[in-house]
């Protein structure tokens, strides 16, 4: 495995790099002050700012394995431009890179009609709009997505669509257009062929967005994490991605490049974390010396930088895995990295507050925010639980084959 990055590789990331330098880290401050003085469930100026100058450097769409769309790059090419967009909270929307975008950006190319990549694919593509993912319910457990039972039922031509959804990310935001539904289509079908993912604009009748849920209160405006109902949603019976049953299919194609979207932009995170703690431990005294040389920090310090390095050869693994033997083959890799990258993230952000005193779970500092946000990975991406039984999984049906 050769993950030396390719020229192009390493021109995108000097010119990503600039791009947060020059525009992204300075317009945070900006970002904030204009969600704190109107609607905070509008689009911000300092956003769709940031996105036109991205776009007008070509900064645009970088994401997109196995398609003309994109970039072109590969998951291994792709990964450490994730890394660099995760170390902001503005992270990758200025470059039309975020989640569930991304994701819903990717299902539709892969198993999309024509008619619905042009009404939908395209004006994502544009950044004209923004989409939900609506999976997750709050009346089973969803760690076992076999459990969900908001339903879409055939009725003539349409799907009837019924149910209650949350974490629904997206769905507050006023620029979100259209939802995909996974929900129970033929109970009586094997179990994972029982449901189906249906795409649902969000004005059809029917569709109400509850409530924004907090996350350690954060309620992450204008985006957004969404309680949605759905009460006899009617949709064209065409709205069926793929075909009826084939909802796991599409979510296993789906989860594997998002997942090393999320990895690498938790390490990104990582690494400023590590880089604000570097900083206070070399400007702040104590007890007539500086934090770098007080009691363990060095230890912090040098414990972080190995954890963050072994962690991104880690999922640069599943990354070229999956570009070379697919996602099916790669799944202990991939489920190892969903487990190491919010975890190794979270030790470096508590390290860094702990390095911060007060000032670490403020909002002076992006530290709070940032650990909020590596908690919920360890729930978001499936919880590590489950991510751990599918490696234990994997190791113990390859020395039984062995044997």
């Amino acid at each position: 495995m050769d993950f030396a990055y390719s020229p192009r590789v390493e021109a995108l990331r000097a010119r990503i790099n600039a791009f947060m330098e020059a525009e992204v880290f300075p317009a945070e401050a900006r970002f904030a002050e204009e969600l704190a003085q109107g609607d905070r469930w509008r689009p911000t100026g300092t956003m769709e700012e940031l996105k036109r100058r991205a776009r007008a450097e070509g900064l645009w769409n970088l994401f997109l394995p196995e398609s003309e769309l994109g970039a072109g790059l590969t998951n291994l090419e792709y990964a450490p431009l994730a890394e660099l967009m995760g170390r902001s909270m503005l992270g990758s929307e200025p470059f039309n890179c975020s989640a569930p975008d991304t994701g819903n950006m990717e299902v539709l190319v892969r198993y999309g009609t024509p008619e619905q990549k042009k009404q939908w694919l395209e004006p994502l593509l544009e950044g004209e709009i923004r989409s939900a993912f609506a999976m997750t319910e709050p009346d089973v457990a969803s760690s076992d997505a076999t459990n969900m039972q908001a339903t879409a039922v055939r009725d003539g031509n349409q799907w009837v669509i019924n149910g209650r959804k949350w974490w629904t990310s997206g769905a507050c935001d006023p620029r979100c257009r259209v939802m995909i539904f996974m929900g129970l289509t033929d109970p009586g079908a094997h179990r994972h062929r029982q449901h189906s993912m249906v795409l649902v604009p969000m004005d059809a009748p029917g569709v109400k967005v509850v409530r924004p849920l907090t996350v350690f209160g954060y309620d992450d405006a204008p985006h957004g994490h969404a309680e949605v109902h759905f009460e006899d949603v009617r949709v064209p019976l065409d709205n069926v991605i793929l075909g009826p049953g084939r909802g796991f299919e599409i979510a296993q194609g789906r989860l594997g490049p998002g997942r090393i979207h999320h990895c690498m932009r938790s390490l990104g995170m990582a690494e400023r974390a590590l880089e604000l703690a570097c900083r206070r431990a070399l400007d702040r005294e104590a007890f007539g010396k500086p934090l770098a040389r007080l009691g363990g920090n060095g230890d912090v310090i040098a414990d972080s930088r190995m954890e963050i390095d072994m962690a991104r050869l880690l999922t640069l693994r599943a990354a070229y895995m999956m570009d070379t033997v697919g996602n099916k083959v790669a799944r202990s890799e991939i489920a190892q990295i969903k487990v190491v990258a919010p975890n190794v993230a979270l030790r470096v952000i508590d390290r860094a507050i702990q390095l911060h005193g007060g000032a670490g779970v403020s909002g002076d500092t992006p530290l709070a925010y940032m650990y909020a946000m590596q908690r919920t990975l360890r729930l978001a991406d499936g919880p590590d639980e489950v991510h751990r039984a599918a490696i234990a999984k994997c190791e113990l049906d390859r020395h039984r084959l062995a044997q």
